[in-house]
């Protein structure tokens, strides 16, 4: 489970550290970080945004859902008896790049459309032009509504996010927002700071592997979209770490 994990902060431009620390003590340094960016932020419309990227499996989800809270906790907190408009609203969100996935049917279209579906999830199977598109619209107009992706369906669900005003730190998370081909690096350069989780690939597939399973997937169908195309995805993506600004290193408990 990506729960089960701990994670250790390592970064070229900030102090390192070589003991390992709970996620706990990790989730609450990410987010105190943030509450400090967000004291220079005045304008209220203007956004912090953060590209958190790793491979499938690395718990991308969880740091960024557990950051958020966190932010929105201790912001909360701070402003309990605060009189002024949106004392109470929450200044950050996520915003996941699962739904800029292509839909089934423009897999269908694909030149060789059981090939299409079978990587599905490799950087080409996205619309990235789409995915800048939404992030430009939130840099310049301070909100934007953004598509969720639906797993039961297997497709995106149109406008299923807003990002408010009022949310002055986005978390976007996904595999390839640190890449450097083509579109993805007009990606890559709309973020104001870049994570990355930095796993073993072979307990990240772990991971992978049993998550197919439980949604269905036979074990020997599911070892083989491991092979076919998960890890290769993977193998792309610890690729673009180097273009982190900070690096969260995800330790399983029982290793």
């Amino acid at each position: 489970m990506e729960e089960e994990a701990q994670y250790c902060m390592l970064s070229e431009t900030r102090s390192s550290t070589d003991r390992s620390q709970s996620m706990e003590e990790v989730y609450d340094a990410l987010a105190e970080h943030l509450l400090s960016v967000s004291k220079s932020i005045d304008n209220l419309d203007s956004k912090y945004i953060v590209g958190l990227a790793g491979p499938p499996g690395a718990g991308k989800s969880t740091v960024a859902s557990e950051v958020v809270r966190r932010v929105n906790m201790h912001w909360s907190q701070k402003h309990a008896k605060d009189d002024s408009p949106n004392s109470n609203e929450d200044i950050a969100t996520m915003l996941p790049m699962d739904g800029f996935h292509l839909y089934r049917s423009q897999l269908d279209a694909m030149e060789d459309p059981k090939e299409a579906h079978a990587r599905r999830g490799a950087p080409w199977t996205f619309s990235p032009s789409l995915f800048l598109k939404c992030l430009q619209t939130l840099k310049e107009e301070g909100s934007v509504y953004a598509p969720s992706f639906d797993h039961g369906v297997g497709d995106p669900v149109e406008n299923d996010i807003f990002v408010k005003p009022q949310h002055k730190i986005v978390i976007v998370e996904g595999n390839y927002l640190l890449l450097e081909e083509d579109v993805w690096r007009e990606i890559r350069d709309m973020f104001d700071e870049k994570w990355f989780i930095d796993i073993d690939i072979d307990v990240s597939m772990q991971r992978v592997l049993q998550r197919h399973i439980g949604t269905g997937k036979e074990p020997d169908v599911a070892a083989w979209r491991i092979s076919y195309n998960d890890r290769p995805n993977a193998e792309l993506i610890m690729e673009s770490k180097r273009a982190a600004d900070l690096v969260i290193r995800s330790v399983d408990y029982s290793s």
